[in-house]
């Protein structure tokens, strides 16, 4: 039996497991707030484990406990490590040679001026660890700059005090998500937006986007160089139409996918997931 560990579901979910169900594959869906391990015990209890956890710090943990165990996870805690940290991801990419927005990292609040002022203004300052869009800050000069740095010290978490700053793209109104599945890539998006910001989370719309043979080569090096498995690419164009690759996401949301692609997208990763877990 497979077991799909999840937050809540989402409707993501919910079209995973209705994929499951079409083709009779045996499944649990494991509510993570009722995940309880002996760490002597050594029970492997599932044929795989396909891990859809919301939040990082549980899923790269009960990862690792589901590991322990002799179960194959997917993904893997190595890749869900890299992934849900941005600075981890960067410096993967970076040691992979791809193109990205150059990004510069401070380890304290004393060095953040310093790292934004390297990037120059406007620069784009992200919390290391985070999804959806939160917490991302445009910074237009050294008012800002100085005053964003005092806010994130008076949270008092060590998290806010890490900087990881980016150059600000001049992006055509969108950014493209690229669906990644072992070795191939099934669908991409445009996410559309107003808002500098172009999640789908932040309310940007979804449009089928092509993918091109420089698109597809990107992306796969992209998902190799955090580990692979079955992500999504965040890639982001330069007015001369440069991509560049900004994120891998290890627990893909493709509901805005899903409403445009001319693919079944639950289809295709209950297709890997079985290739992958329960061959």
């Amino acid at each position: 039996m497979l077991a799909v560990l999840t937050t809540r579901a989402r409707l993501e979910e919910r079209m995973i497991f209705t994929a499951l169900e079409r083709r009779a594959i045996p499944y649990e869906a494991v509510d993570d707030r009722t995940l309880v391990q002996d760490l002597a015990g050594s029970a492997r209890r599932y044929t795989g484990v396909f891990n859809r956890i919301m939040s990082h710090t549980r899923s790269v943990y009960a990862a690792r406990l589901f590991e322990a165990t002799g179960h194959q996870v997917l993904n893997s805690s190595a890749v869900i490590d890299t992934c849900g940290d941005k600075i981890l991801t960067s410096l993967a990419l970076v040691r992979a040679g791809l193109p990205t927005p150059r990004t510069v990292v401070s380890i304290t609040p004393d060095s953040a001026l310093q790292a934004i002022e390297m990037i120059g203004y406007p620069a784009v300052v992200k919390p290391a660890v985070g999804s959806w869009g939160r917490l991302l800050s445009k910074v237009n000069d050294r008012d800002a700059a100085e005053t964003l740095i005092e806010h994130k010290q008076a949270l008092k978490s060590p998290q806010h005090n890490i900087w990881y700053v980016q150059e600000l793209i001049d992006k055509p109104g969108r950014d493209i998500r690229v669906i990644v599945l072992g070795d191939r890539v099934a669908a991409a998006v445009y996410r559309r937006s107003e808002h500098w910001i172009t999640n789908t989370a932040r309310g940007a719309t979804t449009e089928r986007c092509e993918l091109t043979p420089d698109l597809v080569k990107l992306s796969l090096r992209a998902a190799e160089a955090v580990g692979g498995g079955m992500l999504a690419v965040d890639l982001i164009e330069r007015s001369t139409g440069e991509l560049l690759v900004t994120e891998v996401n290890h627990t893909m949301e493709f509901h805005g996918l899903a409403a445009v692609a001319d693919v079944d997208i639950a289809e295709l990763i209950v297709d890997h997931v079985q290739e992958v877990l329960l061959r």
